[in-house]
């Protein structure tokens, strides 16, 4: 593995915690939509990610098919997908309300501020492990290429 392998994976990191990141920060502005094109209240999305092969350069897979079936192939992680949340949301009693049922209930999005802000802190933290480790890599390079001088 060379230093660009570790800096494939990172980057691979950044994009799905980025991604991440966009869902939070669409379940938050929508946190209490009662209204949506498809009708009803906004549904809360959650990403699925998935483990994914890091592609590399035409050399770095020649390398690899010569090594043979032992080579492991490093993984970088991916979005498999963005599901929506299939609870219910809270009903509440507001007749006034333009979404109100008959009975005068209104059916709320089932996002939870709180639960959102903690996922929210958590892909942020996980980006900057992947930006800590982006700068790890470069700080090696810039080492190496002190070792000529």
């Amino acid at each position: 593995m060379d230093m660009m392998d570790g800096m494939a994976v990172s980057v691979s990191g950044l994009d799905a915690q980025r991604r991440r990141l966009n869902v939070i920060a669409s379940n938050l502005a929508n946190a209490q939509s009662t209204h949506t094109p498809g009708g009803g209240p906004y549904k809360r999305r959650d990403v699925i990610f998935r483990s994914a092969p890091v592609s590399g350069t035409f050399q770095q897979t020649i390398r690899r098919v010569a090594d043979g079936p032992t080579a492991r192939a490093l993984e970088g992680v991916s979005v498999a997908r963005v599901v929506e949340d299939s609870k219910p949301g809270q009903l509440i009693y507001d007749p006034h309300h333009p979404d109100a049922d008959p009975k005068g209930f209104v059916r709320l999005p089932n996002v939870n501020v709180m639960e959102e802000m903690v996922n929210m802190i958590g892909a942020s933290r996980a980006y900057e492990a992947n930006v800590q480790a982006i700068n790890a890599t470069r700080a090696m390079w810039n080492k190496a290429l002190e070792i000529g001088r």
